[in-house]
């Protein structure tokens, strides 16, 4: 409509300047009127400035419409300099174009800022990189996983394990694997996806990273407990009547003994018969005790939360354990800070845990010059609850590391490889965690609460 306009008003124009040039020849060549002619040759000239004028400012219009664009400002109004319903149509419609560029801008920007936001809170770490190792995204998640708070190349992953930046370059495009790293001294197992993609004509490469120890901990705990149950139901099931009927043997073998009439040959053949059926009788029993035992870790309840103060739950295993540590002239030491340190858990599934791993650590020290146990509780960067109990006894090989969780597995002579697994699930059961680790002569256990 604007431009339908600006061609009446230029036709308009033209139309006057032609018959000021017809006036202009017939008054100079037919007429002698020449003030006349002056009139019209100033009127014409006036034309002509006004049809350069109109010109201007449509094209100085214009060019700030395209500067604006240039360099996206999109803040500029346009009003006209000059009068006319076109000038109007026109600097009308520019406005209006500037004012849709903007508002697609504003929705752009919002649509990146929810983008932003869901890449920084979601669970799943996130690395895009560049050719150079240049790293152009980095989410809160990946910083977390990985325990980096800086990461500008991805070269700097090799602070972590070298090994895991040789496996980044080396994988193909959707190839994916699990990798198991060691951050701050714990064994995560870390599953990774490559997928590489090219914008602005440079090639990129986005890494996902997503811890899953705790599920493979998770369905590991459930395959372990699947097997237990239906290893003790059966054992159970065969058990229970033998150690039955060996009692039941044994006390008709010394009621026998007693009322009939034996010679001496006959009692000593029965007394050895009577010795073999309850040696089976007591190791039956002993079978059953041990199965049950193994039942605990299908039968733990759900924590019933409270609030625990962690100086007196340190002060109450303390007292428990006061005359072994006494007698051992063992050095316990108990360290909170902040010294008001709660947390919301079970308190008589914790007293468990810790009972287990302080009964371990004094067991550990047994042979050790100068014993020392510990117990510390702080936050962690993310202030949740860390508990860690430290002794600097002879200390677990690094290569058992992995396997003193798992059920049945005991570096003991006398251990039944129920206890750290026990405490494992409770500390599952509270979406929390456990772990060991061996530094400097001492072992480590750790406690994370969530």
């Amino acid at each position: 409509m604007a431009f339908k306009h600006y061609r009446i008003l230029l036709l308009y124009r033209i139309l006057l300047l032609s018959v000021s040039i017809f006036l202009l020849v017939y008054l100079g060549l037919d007429t002698k009127l020449y003030g006349l002619m002056a009139v019209v040759a100033f009127a014409f000239v006036l034309q002509i400035i006004s049809l350069f004028r109109i010109l201007d400012t449509t094209n100085y219009e214009l060019a700030r419409f395209f500067a604006a664009m240039q360099y996206a400002d999109f803040t500029r109004s346009f009003t006209p300099k000059l009068t006319g319903k076109s000038f109007q149509d026109l600097n009308s419609a520019l406005s209006q174009v500037m004012r849709q560029i903007n508002k697609n801008r504003e929705e752009k920007e919002e649509q990146y800022r929810y983008l932003q936001t869901i890449v920084q809170h979601i669970g799943i770490g996130l690395i895009v990189f560049d050719d150079s190792g240049s790293i152009d995204l980095v989410n809160n998640a990946a910083r977390r996983i990985l325990n980096m708070s800086n990461i500008r190349n991805i070269e700097k992953l090799k602070n972590i394990d070298t090994a895991l930046v040789n496996r980044i370059t080396a994988m193909q495009h959707n190839e994916r694997d699990i990798i198991k790293l060691k951050i701050n001294e714990e064994i995560q197992q870390i599953m990774i996806f490559i997928t590489d993609f090219i914008m602005h004509q440079r090639n990129f490469r986005l890494i996902s990273f997503q811890n899953i120890q705790s599920e493979l901990e998770e369905k590991e705990l459930e395959a372990w407990q699947s097997l237990i149950r239906v290893l003790t139901h059966e054992i159970m099931n065969s058990i229970t009547p033998i150690s039955s009927l060996a009692s039941t043997a044994n006390s008709l073998l010394a009621q026998y003994s007693r009322e009939a009439n034996v010679n001496l040959q006959d009692a000593d053949t029965l007394q050895d018969i009577g010795k073999a059926v309850e040696t089976i009788e007591k190791r039956s029993r002993g079978l059953l005790n041990f199965v049950e035992n193994y039942r605990k870790l299908t039968r733990i309840p759900r924590p019933d939360y409270k609030i625990i103060r962690v100086r007196d739950w340190f002060d109450r295993v303390e007292q428990l354990f006061k005359p072994q540590l006494n007698e051992k002239a063992i050095v316990f030491t108990a360290i909170v800070e902040p010294d008001g340190l709660e947390l919301t858990a079970d308190n008589d599934l914790l007293d468990q845990v810790l009972i287990n791993l302080v009964k371990n650590a004094i067991e550990a020290v047994q042979q050790t010059e100068n014993p020392e146990i510990s117990l510390s509780g702080n936050m962690d960067l993310y202030g949740l609850p860390v508990i860690k109990v430290t002794d600097n006894g002879s200390g677990i090989k690094k290569e058992l590391l992995d396997n003193i969780f798992i059920p049945f597995f005991t570096t003991k002579s006398n251990g039944s490889g129920i206890g750290l697994s026990l405490s494992r699930q409770i500390m599952r059961l509270h979406g929390g965690s456990i772990t060991a680790g061996v530094s400097e002569g001492q072992t480590v256990f750790t406690l994370k609460f969530k």
